[in-house]
């Protein structure tokens, strides 16, 4: 049975790595989640010094950085049913203002739709 739009983008999620100490993660949290719920997507805020959080995530983060070497601040990992058998869609890296911002994720929903 296939799933409809609706149930894919329930299932369909924005995690976003970063640490404490980044200003440019911190500038970013003042509209991150807003854009990304706003699209309708489930946003995740995962600091890397929240044990807890980061091992739940942890898998999603080394399958898209195995060694953590590219990864950028902050990382946003958009993907598919990120508490089950996830599938990675796309990467945002670093701070961008709003609309760009948006705009990334947006051109990453687009290829895999």
């Amino acid at each position: 049975m296939q799933r409809t739009l609706w149930e894919q983008a329930m299932e369909r999620a924005v995690i976003k790595f970063s640490a404490e100490g980044c200003g440019i993660c911190h500038r970013m949290s003042f509209y991150d989640h807003k854009v990304v719920e706003e699209m309708g997507l489930r946003f995740i805020d995962v600091k890397m010094q929240d044990t807890v959080t980061y091992r739940q995530y942890r898998k999603v983060l080394l399958t898209q950085y195995p060694n953590k070497t590219d990864m950028g601040w902050p990382s946003y990992i958009i993907c598919d049913q990120p508490d089950g058998e996830f599938q990675i869609l796309g990467e945002v890296k670093g701070g961008h203002p709003r609309g760009e911002f948006k705009g990334k994720i947006q051109a990453i929903l687009q290829i895999v739709a």
